[in-house]
């Protein structure tokens, strides 16, 4: 096998991140309860980092401000998420998921994970394969401190 040219990786670069949109997007409209995707991101996200103040996670979820306490106004009256008074800080909120909200989460993963599974199976067994040996560049791909 040949070393990718700069176009190649270019190529595959814009195509990978086609390709994960639209898979973003497909799981996103399975198990989803009524909440729109940016609700849906800042409860998992909340879920699965445990309590936050609203700065850190506009910041962890790439929006501004303004547009996080609007999300979190929503999930907070839909009883998926709670604010409390920051006890480090007594000018500060943080929030986290309700009972609740972790059983939608939870939901949410399973019925995802259910349909990327069925979608996996459907595949080729030779590109199941491939999918599954590019796990761990991807993992890196994604990690916190790449």
């Amino acid at each position: 096998m040949t070393a990718p040219t700069t176009f190649d990786v270019q190529d595959a670069t814009a195509r990978l991140y086609l390709v994960i949109g639209r898979l973003s997007r497909l799981l996103r409209r399975t198990g989803s309860p009524g909440l729109g995707p940016g609700a849906v991101s800042a409860l998992a996200t909340l879920a699965q980092g445990g309590p936050m103040r609203l700065g850190d996670l506009a910041a962890k979820e790439g929006v501004a401000p303004p547009t996080l306490s609007r999300i979190v106004a929503a999930l907070v009256e839909s009883g998926f998420v709670r604010r409390e008074p920051d006890p480090l800080d007594g000018r500060a909120w943080l929030v986290s998921p309700t009972e609740e909200g972790e059983r939608v989460v939870s939901g949410m993963r399973s019925t995802r994970v259910r349909e990327l599974q069925a979608r996996l199976e459907r595949l080729p067994e030779e590109d199941r394969l491939a999918l599954i040996a590019a796990l761990p560049a991807l993992e890196v791909l994604v990690a916190e401190d790449a």
